[in-house]
């Protein structure tokens, strides 16, 4: 996709018009601690219909495809929560939906997948990694929504900054989960036009930091992947297409550790009461360890579907 830009402020403003009635315009709160290195607030996507920001994205894209396109229906690749936006999607538009799940995806997403309507194709996670990269997966039919490289997918991701900017506008910086940037390009897209001033992290889990290893070098990488509990971000490599946008887009990159995002969790529900998946909780976690000199940090809380088992594992003061 050598084509392949950042959503304009006027494609993100149209996209916020589309998903009107679809998608929640998700709260933003404050996170009740007291000691914490700035004031964080949390942007709840996990509050939307399928749990996850991923509804944005996907609806946005399918609704923007001409209607031939869809006469297949779709397929995406994803471990769960994109998974999850293009099936409820593809429900609402009344057409078929497929996804290409890594073999290790959670069993909480898949079967939400599948009580959604859509059909699930297991892989082994190179092979679900190779879809990504290709675009496609030998066959299947109809429309391939990309989860990240996708610029109409973007441009939804990108409204969330547009019910920041409205709820906190005085807000020092967007600390966003990172998997392969679709959300965080998103995201800065629209506060680069209305205020370019607050910088956008990335956040890792240092399980998986193919942003870290990406800044470090000048260039697209890979890095060593860890299977975890943080299924939601845990990519093997930089997306090449990815890599232009990301590099002057975003600010940096925030890692935090398995252990830290697992307390995050814990104290999300301790807390404030929020149920996040591991990637949802990997911004909070880093910016309870730096808030890089920001007086008003937003995280973006990006999903909270995690199995129960895994939750009570963590409530339970451990990893799993």
């Amino acid at each position: 996709m050598q084509d392949l830009r950042a959503p304009h402020l006027e494609e993100i403003r149209a996209a916020r018009e589309r998903l009107a009635g679809v998608t929640v315009r998700t709260p933003l709160v404050r996170l009740n601690v007291d000691d914490a290195p700035a004031e964080i607030w949390l942007k709840l996507e996990n509050l939307q219909p399928i749990g996850s920001f991923k509804l944005r994205g996907a609806f946005n894209a399918m609704r923007l495809a001409e209607p031939e396109r869809l006469a297949a229906g779709v397929y995406t690749a994803s471990a769960g929560n994109m998974a999850q936006g293009v099936a409820w999607s593809a429900r609402q538009l009344g057409i078929p939906a497929t996804v290409v799940v890594p073999d290790h995806a959670p069993a909480t997403k898949i079967a939400a997948i599948e009580r959604l309507g859509g059909k699930v194709v297991r892989v082994p996670f190179d092979r679900w990694w190779q879809t990504l990269i290709e675009h496609s997966y030998p066959g299947l039919a109809g429309l391939f929504v990309h989860p990240v490289s996708d610029t109409a997918v973007m441009a939804g991701n990108g409204t969330i900054a547009l019910e920041i900017l409205e709820d906190l506008p005085d807000v020092d910086a967007v600390f966003v989960p990172f998997g392969g940037g679709g959300l965080s390009c998103g995201i800065a897209a629209a506060l680069r036009a209305l205020r370019p001033e607050v910088p956008v992290y990335g956040c890792e889990v240092s399980t998986a930091t193919p942003l870290t290893a990406s800044l470090a070098a000048g260039s697209a990488q890979a890095c060593d992947h860890q299977p975890s509990f943080v299924d939601g971000i845990a990519g093997k490599s930089m997306l090449p297409e990815m890599w232009p946008l990301v590099s002057t887009l975003l600010a940096g990159a925030r890692v935090a550790p398995l252990e830290a995002v697992a307390a995050a969790v814990r104290l999300l529900a301790e807390r404030n009461r929020i149920i996040a998946e591991g990637a949802g909780a990997t911004p909070v976690a880093a910016a309870l360890a730096d808030s890089r000199g920001a007086r008003k940090v937003v995280c973006i809380v990006s999903g909270g579907n995690i199995d129960a088992a895994k939750l009570c594992t963590i409530l339970e003061g451990r990893v799993p």
